[in-house]
């Protein structure tokens, strides 16, 4: 039978990758719950998509973010062997935000999420891949993680969710025609 619990955690601390220790509070922790969060509302907004496009670039960025979480869990004696985040992976993400963005208009008010459920799952996960950039930001300055390029995937992350919040709205049919290019 298998067991889906170690109770290791039970004095409200957890095991990073490696050896260290810390506690369920930590900054680090915080960080990686955020993206595990973030994971999640990424996949809900697949799950709702009416576009293969949108889901298949969702479902890249889950994987991604997977690996986030990996090299932020990664104790202070593996953070310099592992770090996935490179400048390609940023490339990656800024090519996909000019071709998303180049299929729709930024509109001139506000966005107010809910006009699907798939956009308001977009918009959902970019608020909480904000989140995950703050606390983020926090462990970058600390010093506690060196890769800038982790960090700046999880920045342009949420511009992409902004832009395919967008795209998700106009291939539903929810905004107006005119403002597609």
């Amino acid at each position: 039978m298998n067991k889906f619990y170690t109770t290791k955690g039970d004095e409200g601390y957890t095991g990073l990758i490696g050896k260290e220790r810390i506690a369920k509070y930590h900054p680090r922790i915080e960080a990686i719950g955020a993206l595990d969060e973030s994971t999640a509302a990424l996949g809900m907004a697949r799950s709702q998509t009416c576009s293969p496009e949108i889901a298949s670039i969702l479902l890249s960025m889950q994987r991604d973010f997977y690996s986030l979480m990996g090299e932020i869990a990664m104790g202070k004696e593996n953070s310099r062997k592992i770090n996935a985040f490179r400048s390609e992976k940023i490339t990656w993400l800024e090519e996909q935000i000019e071709h998303i963005g180049g299929l729709v208009q930024m509109p001139r008010d506000f966005i107010v999420p809910g006009n699907t459920q798939a956009g308001a799952s977009l918009a959902m996960a970019r608020t909480i891949i904000r989140r995950a950039e703050r606390l983020t930001a926090v462990l970058l300055h600390n010093h506690e993680i060196e890769n800038r390029d982790l960090y700046r995937y999880i920045n342009r992350s949420s511009s992409l969710c902004f832009v395919l919040e967008l795209y998700e709205y106009t291939v539903s049919g929810v905004i107006a025609p005119e403002l597609v290019k």
